[in-house]
């Protein structure tokens, strides 16, 4: 690489002079095709054309060599005596020499106000990709974005290589193996030190990168080396302190959301562990004071009740006590869904199957058989928990045979995208504004008088959501509510299995 650019630079300066004499030649020529129609002073203006057209075009050091030249090339080819560097008038000495110096004025002021351009050209692509750098920063939702933007931004403002490195959660940074001893203790240093470091900056000077801290005190996100630094290049440095401020502050971004998501996970945690505790409290007291009490009656005055009486407080404590175990499971299960970190375990199986088996179960607190299910056969095999799908069949169908005194239709249904499981009933419509909190932990529409917590389609809804599911509830026509679960099927079916 350096072997090309020093070829070149080689190739660019001899460029540079071939134009110098270019110039020089057009103007020797002008200077003859004008010779015998315009005064000596008009030639010589031919030549100081040439030498702002060099100015402007060339480095300050082609463009001095061109002022030199004009005024010698002028004296040798049109000064008296011709063709000799001689001069035999005092009055063409000083115009020689005045010649000289507005060329070399034209040249230094030429080349300073294309110094100031090219500067100013740098300065607004600068200030362009900070501001690009500042709008791709603001959409960005991972720390690995941010580096991966900075990497490019970095590369772009400078010939590098330059490396961004990301601090660890141990507050050690990221840096590859191969890296040499000094640059990586220059990035450690720079990030403990929350200084930059290297040329021009009195720290280190004797590096050959600058070393700059993503961040301030005490937000040190990582570090960051660039090359080439060289100690004139103030600009070049500060530019590279705005980048890295920018970067900075999106990493801290990032990692205070990050914070305060933990924070609001943990507060809702917290939450609803205090509202499981009410609801012990509140709720399960009054079943718990029955199942004491019937107990305690059973227990101290059987003989002198009837075998009536003694049915009815058995049948208390059978009842109170399947409600203290579904209001228990509910929980549970709602909390283990709310905290979980990994995936449930799912396995191909059958939603006839698990139908099945919770009519099975709820068949004793379903004696009129209210219950109509409608389940075709050959249904799709879904991948998904058979327990919590259960427990989420059983609970809407525990609320239709609550809260409604008709039919209750249990129906699966199967389209090209998913699989529906619909339980509708005739009870009492639940207004249109309660759809949302009616989904709710420990919301209740009570429109029966029995007691319960609110918690069956706050899990219904959590299943649902688990298996990547919906949960919905509608008006039906003719009067009543229709809760349906839909789950979408699985694009393949395991072989050997029936579709």
């Amino acid at each position: 690489m350096s072997v090309s650019r020093t070829s070149a630079t080689n190739l660019s300066s001899m460029r540079s002079w071939g134009i110098v004499a270019l110039l020089l030649g057009c103007a020797t020529a002008g200077g003859y095709l004008l010779d015998h129609h315009v005064s000596l002073t008009s030639q010589a203006m031919v030549y100081v054309l040439a030498v702002v057209v060099a100015s402007y075009n060339l480095r300050w050091m082609q463009s001095v060599a061109c002022a030199v030249g004009a005024v010698t090339a002028f004296n040798f080819f049109f000064v008296p005596p011709r063709w000799t560097f001689e001069v035999d008038n005092q009055e063409h000495l000083i115009a020689l020499f005045t010649m000289l110096l507005v060329a070399l004025v034209i040249s230094h002021l030429a080349a300073r106000l294309r110094r100031e351009t090219e500067m100013a050209k740098i300065n607004f692509q600068r200030a362009s990709q900070l501001q690009e750098v500042a709008s791709n920063l603001s959409g960005v939702t991972t720390l690995g974005e941010v580096a991966s933007l900075g990497q490019i931004a970095l590369e772009s403002a400078f010939e590098g290589p330059c490396l961004l490195a990301l601090r660890r959660s141990d507050d050690e940074l990221d840096l590859p193996e191969t890296l040499s001893s000094n640059e990586a203790d220059g990035m450690r240093c720079c990030m403990r030190e929350m200084a930059v470091l290297g040329p021009g900056t009195g720290r280190w000077p004797g590096l050959n990168a600058w070393f700059l801290p993503l961040g301030n005190k005490p937000n040190v996100s990582g570090a960051v080396s660039v090359r080439p630094a060289l100690a004139s290049d103030t600009a070049g440095r500060e530019h590279a302190q705005a980048l890295c401020a920018l970067l900075g502050q999106a990493l801290h971004r990032l990692r205070m959301t990050e914070t305060m998501q933990t924070a609001q996970i943990e507060a809702q945690r917290q939450q609803l562990q205090s509202t499981y505790l009410a609801a012990i409290s509140h709720d399960l007291r009054t079943p718990l004071a029955a199942v004491v009490g019937a107990a305690s009656s059973l227990q101290l005055q059987r003989d002198k009740l009837s075998v009536e009486e003694q049915d009815r407080l058995l049948g208390s404590i059978v009842n109170e006590a399947s409600y203290l175990c579904t209001v228990t499971e509910n929980t549970l299960q709602l909390v283990r869904l709310a905290n979980a970190d990994e995936e449930i375990k799912r396995d191909w199986e059958s939603m006839e199957e698990i139908v099945g088996a919770v009519l099975a179960r709820i068949r004793h607190r379903d004696p009129a058989h209210r219950i109509k299910p409608k389940v075709p056969e050959g249904l799709p095999l879904i991948k998904a928990d058979p327990v919590l799908l259960a427990q989420l069949i059983g609970n809407l169908l525990d609320n239709a045979l609550k809260y409604s005194n008709g039919a209750i239709e249990l129906t699966v249904s199967v389209n090209d995208k998913d699989l529906q499981v619909a339980v509708k009933d005739r009870g009492k419509e639940i207004p249109k504004e309660k759809y949302a909190s009616i989904f709710e932990p420990y919301t209740r529409d009570d429109l029966s008088g029995q007691h319960g917590t609110g918690l069956g389609l706050a899990l219904c809804r959590a299943i649902a959501a688990t298996h990547g599911g919906t949960l919905t509830l509608r008006r039906r026509s003719g009067g009543g509510n229709s809760f349906t679960f839909a789950m979408p099927l699985s694009a393949k079916q395991p072989e050997g299995e029936p579709i």
